[in-house]
């Protein structure tokens, strides 16, 4: 199976969440085993040069995935972005920004894979390169834990807990293995999350500046205030998974192997990664030249707008 890129770039507007002003973002082709990369079209100097995406820069997990560099870089929520590039198997992009965080659009990552649509995926000549689970890898914190398991396959399955009534309607649980299941269908379109208080608490503290009822869920005291209500039934957990998949993929390869989490989130979920990677026995790279090999969940990758 071959590296991906996009057959052209594109360019899309959209609010920061938490700065709540204008960003543009531009989506580029970009050579095979250049990985995914990051620019801030708005520094200059070294500030302005591209940064090459591994999981060792994510060093603010406090509200989101964000990048943040030596030289004080940053930028943020990039894990919506970074799930719609791992559910069409882009290995090779540069994505270009005027701010310090990736657009909320609408609080999912149907808008990303819109654009990734448009501007097309062609093959490369490289082969793609999985990082395949050797062994279990689990990272353990106070009330919650992730871990990786061996499994021929990508499957993700999540759990979470929230003590509030809107959550008691639908299962906390949910698994998606992807041989049988459509990230589009099942995934992209469940939209972050937040309760009232939690927005009047950020707003105060200038963060959370650009969210509203089109671009999250917005819970109160005892019900959904967005007047259209769920996506999903079960829409809070599924982005949760939609979370998982984008801060997994900051690795900048498919992951063959199934991952568990019990309120996961953007620390733990990192913490894996890297956990993973320290372990040499944990994990290995490999690469298919025909598709006969190729785990049943990567056989169906979308190719394009088609």
């Amino acid at each position: 199976m071959f590296q991906r890129t996009l057959a052209q770039s594109i360019h899309v507007t959209g609010v920061g969440l938490h700065s709540g002003e204008r960003v543009a973002l531009t989506l580029h082709p970009a050579a095979e085993n250049s990985g995914i990369s990051f620019r801030r079209t708005d520094l200059a100097g070294k500030q302005g040069e591209a940064i090459a995406l591994n999981p060792y820069l994510i060093n603010d997990t406090r509200l989101s995935s964000t990048i943040v560099t030596e030289d004080g870089v940053r930028v943020g929520t990039i894990e919506h972005i970074m799930s719609a590039l791992s559910a069409y198997g882009v290995d090779n992009a540069l994505i270009e920004l005027n701010a310090p965080e990736i657009p909320i659009m609408d609080g999912s990552s149907l808008p990303f894979i819109y654009l990734l649509q448009d501007a097309g995926i062609v093959d490369q000549k490289a082969q793609k390169r999985f990082l395949r689970i050797l062994k279990e890898v689990k990272v353990e914190e106070p009330g919650k834990w992730v871990k990786f398991t061996p499994y021929e396959g990508f499957k993700v399955t999540l759990t979470i807990e929230f003590d509030h009534p809107v959550f008691n309607r639908s299962s906390p649980t949910f698994e998606i293995d992807f041989a049988g299941k459509n990230y589009v269908d099942e995934i992209a379109r469940a939209r972050t999350f937040g309760f009232m208080q939690e927005v009047e608490l950020m707003r105060a503290h200038n963060l959370g500046l650009g969210g509203n009822l089109s671009n999250a869920i917005v819970i109160d005291d005892t019900d959904v205030l967005n007047p259209e209500g769920l996506r999903y039934p079960d829409e809070f957990v599924r982005h949760k998974i939609l979370d998982a998949i984008g801060d997994l993929y900051i690795v900048g390869h498919p992951i063959i192997g199934a991952f568990e989490g019990y309120k996961s989130g953007h620390a733990i979920n990192n913490a894996l990664l890297r956990a993973v990677l320290a372990d040499p026995e944990a994990y290995e790279w490999v690469e298919f030249k025909g598709d006969g090999e190729l785990p049943p969940a990567f056989h169906h990758l979308p190719d394009d707008a088609a």
